[in-house]
């Protein structure tokens, strides 16, 4: 009787619990979990100590205690100094090296801010809004000076340029590759991805050979797989929503569906498990199949490939793909009897 029961279990389909729930972007949880953070420092750090100062004495030795540059070998902080408009700034840039591009570094950031010429923008050729002649008096009205603008419009030639206003962001955008950049009397760090560690090149899948077809396979970086994604579906309506997991390693992943085809319970359902992830750290997608995946049954349910073209087909017959950073083997789940995953 009890195995009956179980055999009606496994071919009944149920509905998944509904939720109103809506995933946070990457760029919107960059300061959960700040007790974590605090816990990890030789002091505890108040919400307001963790705003960035307008004094970039203090912020400097705050990142300097923080990473423990004493002893760490691969954190660098460069200091300089830059002129705008007659007057001096002390700054900093901190990235990790390895992590960063050189090249890019040097040419787009520390020399445009060190060498550039700001005489179009002195005291004597201010940028004027309007002029108005009255009585044979010019009057010129001209627009106020913000250095932080002047710097993000100007001075900093990054396609890729944001800004945050709390530690917490700035060191965990700087732990993945970010570089971020310090000046005096601003309470704000201009974050620059100029990210250029070494990858894999894109090649043929090692495990699953074919002879018809693509020869691409997935490699350890997540923002090319996304890209290998997208060329294969090729429309607007591909979501690859970002997000982190792991209170510690804060391991980036996507959510990738195409919308409209796509079971918005579905996706919801995955959602509401990934967000749920209790975890320290996450390191492979293995992991991660093993925290969401419904254990009821010990039947197969997971279906793994490293084939762009097989993770699109599934996607464009509504499933949902999951990739993890820094993995190069997608796990799908095809077929659990009450819900319907896949993820890479």
């Amino acid at each position: 009787m009890k195995i009956l029961k179980n055999l009606i279990n496994l071919i009944t389909y149920r509905e998944p619990n509904e939720y109103n729930f809506v995933l946070p972007n990457a760029k919107d949880i960059d300061d959960f979990d700040n007790s974590l953070l605090s816990s990890m420092s030789k002091s505890d750090t108040s919400k307001e100590e963790d705003n960035i100062y307008a004094s970039n004495h203090i912020n400097l030795e705050f990142v300097k205690n923080k990473y423990n540059t004493d002893i760490n070998s691969d954190i660098k902080i460069r200091e300089f100094y830059i002129n705008v408009r007659g007057k001096q700034y002390s700054a900093f840039l901190l990235y990790i090296e390895g992590m960063i591009d050189s090249n890019s570094i040097n040419k787009f950031v520390i020399e445009p801010l060190m060498l550039k010429n700001a005489s179009n923008l002195s005291h004597e050729n201010p940028d004027v809004v309007s002029t108005a002649v009255t009585n044979n008096v010019t009057v010129k009205r001209v627009k106020k000076f913000d250095l932080k603008t002047y710097i993000s419009e100007c001075l900093v030639p990054q396609n890729d340029v944001s800004t945050a206003n709390k530690f917490s962001k700035v060191i965990q955008k700087v732990n993945a590759g970010v570089s971020a950049l310090f000046i005096d009397t601003i309470d704000t760090v201009f974050l620059i991805d100029a990210k250029g560690f070494e990858k894999r090149a894109v090649a043929a899948p090692e495990n699953e050979n074919i002879i018809r077809g693509s020869q691409e396979g997935f490699v350890e970086s997540i923002r090319t797989n996304t890209t290998l994604l997208r060329r294969i579906i090729n429309n607007e309506s591909l979501i690859i929503e970002d997000t982190n997991v792991g209170k510690i390693s804060k391991t980036q992943i996507a959510i990738c569906y195409l919308k409209n085809v796509a079971n918005d319970k579905l996706v919801k359902e995955i959602k509401y498990r990934i967000n749920n992830l209790g975890v320290d750290y996450l390191i492979s997608s293995g992991q991660l199949e093993q925290l969401i995946e419904d254990t009821n049954f010990s039947l197969p349910q997971l279906l793994s490939s490293e084939r762009p073209d097989r993770v699109s087909s599934l996607i464009l017959e509504g499933r949902v793909a999951i990739l993890v950073n820094r993995n190069s083997l997608c796990t799908s789940c095809s077929c659990s009897f009450d819900r319907l995953f896949n993820f890479c």
